[in-house]
């Protein structure tokens, strides 16, 4: 059945070869944009700019039925007050049934190479948190350690600074975000927790909705762009969690995170590749685990490397890529305490497939992913999957 599946994905993005243009920013490192640094940009003659990004999937597991989905769909909307002083605002449909805001900050150009900003905004880890519109990377699906490591989409209340060192090839960002939220009282005298074994912090992400604060966080990203076709990536956010007044003295009620990333981006002609790798270390994890049961690791870790090869010629103005990814990431790749480590959290995802680039802001995708953990015996199901995705 694999095998057949994966004719069936060369068959049908082999008939697909008509010509037209492809939107260079989502192929080259180091000039490649995501949705609000387009915005922010400047090259619009109107001072209202409006834009949208959407995915439509189709997801088939072994021996399940398939899921049809409108993944999501993210108005996006920016206003320019003057040169120095622009919003920026993302509205996100989810499942066509939710609606949430993704990002809604002001930018402010104190000069060429310094921004202020403030608002709801991305946190700035690894790539595809801050790069997710679907024809900036490959595979149907975003990567697994992109969800259950780094809980894209990952967006907190801050304030910070963003700019470029043009003399060093030097990118920058540093916020001051509030935090995951850990616990909440259980109307019984203990503690519900929000983060766990499985999903590591992705429960606690607070999104700007009547989000508590306590201590702030920090977040800082560097990106190198000094060498043709290559860009690095070094993320930081340190901090604690939140918790409400009445419950934050509580032994176990927060816990402190301390996370780093490095990713890797390049592209040489046809070929691209990318890697990443990101290390969380949770401090105060046992008396957590304790105080809400629930079984929170104290290391989430996790990589991924991916290789692409453009099979059409390299003077074509589309793109039809075949690439393969292989990811491994682990939250329980340390436990304290009496918590055994669940090899069911150390999960390894290798996925193979076709993205093709029809148009500028328009991409067919298609991939198999071949799916397992560390459990012995235990059963992951491998998974076709097939989208399509439009940004403009």
């Amino acid at each position: 059945m694999k095998y057949t599946y994966l004719v069936l994905l060369v068959t049908v993005f082999g008939i697909v070869n008509a010509q037209t243009k492809t939107d260079s920013i989502t192929l080259v490192p180091q000039t490649q944009m995501n949705a609000a640094q387009r915005l922010l940009s400047g090259n619009y003659a109107s001072a209202v700019t409006v834009g949208a990004y959407a995915e439509m999937l189709y997801n088939q597991p072994e021996g399940d039925n398939g899921e049809l989905d409108v993944q999501r769909m993210v108005l996006l909307f920016g206003y320019r007050f003057n040169d120095k002083t622009q919003f920026v605002t993302e509205v996100e449909l989810e499942h066509v049934n939710e609606v949430f805001v993704e990002q809604a900050f002001v930018n402010y150009a104190v000069g060429s190479n310094v921004s202020l900003r403030g608002g709801l905004m991305l946190v700035p880890m690894g790539i595809v948190n801050e790069f997710h519109e679907p024809t900036t990377f490959n595979g149907t699906e975003r990567p697994g350690m992109d969800n259950a490591i780094v809980p894209t989409t990952w967006r907190e209340i801050g304030v910070g600074v963003a700019g470029r060192f043009n003399n060093l090839n030097l990118g920058y960002q540093a916020y001051v975000f509030n935090g995951f939220k850990s616990t909440e009282a259980n109307g019984t005298g203990g503690l519900s927790g929000f983060l766990g074994g499985s999903s590591g912090l992705r429960g606690g992400r607070q999104k700007a909705i009547q989000s508590t604060i306590d201590s702030p966080t920090l977040s800082t990203k560097l990106d190198y762009y000094g060498v043709p076709g290559l860009r690095l990536g070094l993320s930081t956010y340190f901090g604690k969690t939140q918790a409400a007044d009445d419950i934050e003295t509580i032994d176990g009620a927060n816990i402190g995170i301390a996370m780093v990333g490095l990713d890797a981006r390049y592209a040489y002609q046809r070929f691209t590749a990318r890697g990443q790798f990101i290390n969380a270390s949770l401090s105060d994890t046992e008396e957590y685990n304790t105080a809400t049961g629930r079984d929170l690791g104290s290391a989430l870790r996790g990589f991924y490397v991916e290789g692409a090869y453009n099979l059409l010629p390299v003077d074509k103005e589309q793109k039809l890529f075949i690439f393969t990814r292989y990811e491994q990431y682990d939250t329980h790749a340390n436990t304290d305490g009496n918590l055994v480590r669940n090899d069911a959290y150390n999960r390894t995802d290798v996925t193979s497939g076709l993205t093709y680039h029809l148009a500028p802001g328009v991409v067919l995708k298609g991939d198999y992913q071949f799916r397992s953990n560390a459990l012995n015996g235990d059963d992951v199901k491998d998974r076709l999957n097939f989208g399509i995705g439009v940004w403009f």
